[in-house]
């Protein structure tokens, strides 16, 4: 498997003409190396956060396989596994070259990943696999679920870690550039809420256009990004620069 560890890939800034709502970044040579890995022909799944958003997942799919195309990867097929389909999910996920998990609210993607059998459906798949904001997070073997609607900072049944599809044992915590400055029931979000959940775990907090690249059991983080541990959070990682994960303590 090739896993793509995003925090969000999506460049707002399209050129003149270009009908999608978003291509994605050429920085941090996100499209080249997509490029090395996603061949022009394959077939594309796009994986839902939310079951029941059928014309929202439809839209979704159809945007991602448009910036594909229009970065020189264009696919033969593109499908959605959602509520209306799930009782297919092993033939979806068996017949896919790439595969997208897509972004949206962690516990309800989590949630449906288990009732399909995701985890177990990705042992030993071998295509590419791009998880996008919540998609990356979820990826991970044991998941930090970080509180982001009001009323979840301080529900003591929350439940802030929990089983993932088990494809890295990077725990990812996506748009910092967005929510680093957010408030959530009365308290900073990171400062007051992650910081101290990250006691006895590391989380890899990612800028939109960043990434982890993972193949062959190695990680790369490109562009810039940080890591948070014991309630410490230090970048290790500068824009337009990458490095191997290895190298971090």
């Amino acid at each position: 498997m090739i896993l793509f560890l995003t925090s969000s890939p999506c460049e707002d800034n399209v050129p003149e003409g270009v009908t999608l709502p978003c291509i994605f970044f050429e920085r941090n040579r996100f499209v080249a190396n997509l490029q090395r890995f996603v061949h022009p022909g394959g077939r594309f799944l796009a994986i839902a956060s939310t079951p029941e958003g059928h014309a929202r997942n439809d839209e979704m799919a159809q945007t991602f396989a448009g910036c594909f195309a229009y970065h020189g990867m264009p696919f033969s097929d593109v499908n959605v596994l959602d509520s209306r389909n799930q009782a297919d999910a092993a033939r979806l996920v068996q017949d896919s070259d790439v595969i997208l998990l897509a972004g949206g609210h962690v516990p309800t993607q989590n949630a449906f990943f288990r009732e399909i059998g995701l985890r177990e459906l990705l042992t030993d798949y071998p295509g590419v696999v791009m998880g996008v904001s919540a998609g990356s997070m979820n990826a991970a073997d044991t998941v930090y679920v970080q509180p982001e609607e009001a009323g979840e900072a301080i529900d003591p049944d929350f439940v802030r870690f929990t089983p993932g599809l088990g494809l890295t044992d990077k725990q990812i915590l996506p748009h910092y550039n967005q929510v680093k400055d957010n408030l959530l029931d009365g308290m900073r979000l990171f400062e007051d809420i992650t910081y101290p959940d990250s006691r006895g775990h590391s989380f890899y907090v990612l800028m939109d256009g960043s990434y982890i690249l993972e193949q062959s059991g190695e990680s790369t983080l490109y562009g810039e990004g940080y890591l948070l541990h014991n309630g410490v959070m230090e970048r290790i990682c500068e824009e337009s620069a990458s490095i191997p994960l290895t190298e971090i303590a």
